[in-house]
């Protein structure tokens, strides 16, 4: 965590002209955005506007091709090796497709980074996980492995995992991918009651209307054409205000969920 004495002041995230891209060539440009500590923040867009990229890019699996991502104040970017593995435990990550290991029980999987990187006995390390996978509705699954449980499970026990080490971030990669209707709403309210119970800072990469609509704070949209941001603010306000047709066909799709009733 920061020393300097406005640290708490500053945001979750702030990212400054970060362009992203592979082998040198361009897939976003030039974005600017902050992510507010506490916030459920959604970066959105149609198939192929960057969302994955831009996600690779914020937690490090990519370099950046210009710009700089700061986490609570401190430049992961520039970070030498040690600061950049501090920063690392700051936040935590769902995969899209959970990225559990199949050999492993679900609290072999929740333990593994607590082994990686904490000094916790095997007995701490095992009552953590089973912990973890309790605040995410899967007591009694502890023992299961992955091929045994449903895809929302899965989710859920991905989710376990980004949690062990109680990070202040976590990024979610199309959370609700694959998933029915109601088993998606439960996960959303999930991540709510994470933002509600511990004070996370939530990013989700989500081309889901009820999700966004249902717990987003503000968006981002990005656009494939554009190679850049095209809108960024509250959905509803989005969908109401916005005089942009990129913006109105995405937020105004025939699965856009009703207004809730006043």
């Amino acid at each position: 965590m920061p020393n300097s004495a406005n640290a708490s002041d500053s945001p979750a995230i702030e990212v400054t002209g970060l362009t992203c891209g592979y082998d040198g060539q361009a897939v976003l440009k030039d974005l600017s955005f902050t992510v507010k500590r506490g916030e459920v923040f959604f970066v959105i867009g149609g198939s192929g506007c960057g969302k994955s990229t831009l996600l690779r890019h914020l937690i490090g699996l990519n370099p950046p091709l210009a710009g700089t991502v700061k986490f609570l104040g401190q430049s992961f970017t520039t970070a030498d090796l040690a600061a950049r593995r501090k920063l690392l435990k700051t936040f935590g990550v769902l995969y899209q497709g959970g990225a559990l290991w199949s050999s492993l029980t679900l609290r072999q999987n929740v333990a593994l980074p607590l082994e990686e990187h904490t000094t916790l006995s095997a007995r701490e390390i095992d009552e953590l996980a089973t912990l973890k996978l309790a605040q995410v509705g899967l007591t009694g699954f502890e023992d299961y492995y992955p091929a045994e449980i449903s895809g929302g499970m899965k989710k859920r026990a991905g989710l376990a995992r980004a949690l062990s080490l109680d990070p202040s971030i976590v990024f979610l990669d199309e959370p609700s991918a694959g998933l029915d209707p109601v088993t998606s709403r439960k996960l959303d309210e999930l991540v709510l009651q994470m933002r509600e119970t511990f004070g996370t800072t939530l990013v989700v990469v989500s081309h889901e209307l009820a999700s966004i609509f249902g717990i987003a704070d503000r968006v981002i949209m990005l656009d494939r054409a554009e190679q850049g941001i095209i809108a960024e603010g509250p959905p509803r306000e989005l969908a109401e205000r916005s005089r942009d047709p990129r913006v109105i066909d995405f937020l105004h799709r025939s699965d856009r969920p009703a207004a809730p009733a006043v």
